[in-house]
């Protein structure tokens, strides 16, 4: 791959969210290598301060199922239809649900943000493997996903930091348009 090709695939990376994905399941082998790309992300000491567990079987309607109540309970009717908490009942029943758990080092005494970024480089690495493979997906990190996360067994000292939906993407969806702010406001020059 070259710099142009690179640039082109970040570029390419997006959100989708879970009613875009299709019922095809993701394959054990696809979801392994996804995993295995986002282990190579860079870790200060190489503490690799994550795990991921796949939430599988009842776990893909028992979160919409959660959400949908979640969310019935904070908002009024009119800011959260009927239709809308039937249809976020199924919101995660083609999604292939990974949890991420932030495992601090014992040996090495990192900052926290440290570990938290070469998390962040983990997913990142996941998220371009999926738009390599034309799969859909985006971490999630709402409240009541979060929620539902205290579901998951944890080890001492361990964290919850959101669940990694992944999907095929139904034939029909439309990819919106994805802007950024302009270089020259992001980058700046200073000279001693």
């Amino acid at each position: 791959m070259n710099f142009e090709e690179l640039t082109q695939l970040i570029k390419e990376r997006r959100t989708t969210y879970a009613y875009d994905f299709s019922e095809q399941k993701v394959s054990k082998e696809t979801i392994e290598a996804v995993v295995t790309n986002g282990l190579w992300a860079p870790t200060h000491k190489l503490t690799q301060p994550w795990r991921f567990v796949v939430l599988e079987g009842q776990h893909q309607q028992d979160l919409g199922q959660y959400m949908a109540d979640y969310y019935r309970k904070l908002y009024t009717e009119e800011e959260f239809s009927n239709e809308r908490y039937e249809t976020t009942k199924s919101y995660s029943e083609n999604a292939t649900l990974l949890a991420l758990v932030f495992q601090p080092s014992k040996r090495a005494q990192l900052p926290e943000w440290e570990e938290i970024a070469a998390i962040s480089c983990a997913i990142q690495n996941m998220w371009l493997s999926c738009t390599a493979m034309n799969l859909g997906c985006y971490w999630d990190t709402a409240q009541a996903t979060m929620e539902y996360g205290k579901c998951i067994q944890l080890e001492e000292g361990e964290r919850f930091l959101g669940i990694f939906f992944m999907g095929h993407l139904k034939e029909d969806i439309e990819l919106g348009n994805r802007r950024r702010k302009p270089l020259s406001k992001k980058l700046s020059w200073q000279n001693l």
